[in-house]
């Protein structure tokens, strides 16, 4: 029986993908330390701080000095992450194979991919339209998206289901910053060991942050199905708020750690590990 591993290709990555794989990291970075930078505003009660999602730390990005220009590179970085997703998934660049669990895992890189075309989509657009980018219309199509759902049958199980889902992968990224195991994308040889151990810290705390906003979405999700009401959906900016309710403390230390977050992005696009290159 022909294996998916047989079938697939299995060439290295081209230099013009390991390119856009930085460029990726990068971009991805720039979001989150935006969001991160704003949430961290919004708590200390700086002016100009607001708790924001990926679409409005966009509208952010734009209207600073050459945003446009600034947007245009976010929108190619973040083409070029979903593409390095995709290439991890198809030629297996991990050495998954092609088994149930390694299958499971390859899907999970090209979703984390697809998470972001919408993301890319709405800033190339913003970037290439000379207007300034709306607020709100992300959440507002989440709500409309999972109404829908719910009005089919069996659709409060699947919202519900969707939630868990996504607070599963919420402590899955807590798991990932404490076990370490994030550490291997980047490859920090070259640095002083002072500087390795405050890269993996920024890792830590940053991907243990960034596992508890995702698991405040899906506790929406799940509320959302529980309730069968599709109001209870949010996104970051939702998380964000929440916390902040809880005291601008909260708020404040989770926002760090989005920044942190962004900043391992960063290096990591300065010192990437993409293996199959």
């Amino acid at each position: 029986m022909t294996s998916l591993s047989s079938v697939l290709p299995h060439a290295a990555p081209s230099r013009g993908i390991k390119i856009l794989a930085r460029l990726g990291f990068a971009a991805k970075g720039v979001v989150y330390l935006t969001m991160g930078v704003l949430a961290l505003l919004a708590a200390t009660g700086m002016r100009g701080g607001q708790t924001a999602d990926q679409q409005q730390a966009m509208q952010t990005i734009q209207e600073l000095p050459m945003g446009r220009f600034l947007l245009g590179l976010v929108a190619v970085g973040l083409v070029g992450y979903i593409l390095w997703r995709f290439t991890q998934a198809l030629r297996d660049t991990e050495e998954q194979g092609s088994g149930a669990k390694g299958i499971l895992k390859r899907l999970g890189y090209a979703g984390s991919g697809l998470l972001y075309v919408a993301l890319a989509f709405y800033a190339g657009k913003a970037a290439w339209q000379d207007s300034a980018v709306g607020s709100g219309g992300g959440g507002d199509a989440k709500k409309s998206a999972v109404a829908t759902l719910l009005a089919q049958p069996f659709g409060q199980w699947v919202v519900v289901a969707i939630g868990l889902v996504i607070i599963g992968a919420g402590i899955y990224q807590i798991w990932h910053a404490y076990s370490g195991t994030f550490a291997k994308h980047v490859n920090d040889s070259s640095l002083p060991a002072p500087q390795r151990q405050l890269v993996f810290r920024m890792g830590q705390i940053g991907y243990t942050a960034r596992g508890l906003v995702m698991t405040i979405i899906g506790y929406f999700f799940v509320q959302a199905g529980r309730f069968s009401s599709a109001q209870q959906i949010d996104g970051t900016e939702g998380a964000f708020d929440l916390l902040n309710a809880m005291g601008p403390a909260v708020l404040g230390v989770v926002a760090a750690g989005l920044v942190a977050y962004g900043l391992y992005m960063v290096v990591q696009a300065r010192f990437p590990v993409l293996n199959g290159v």
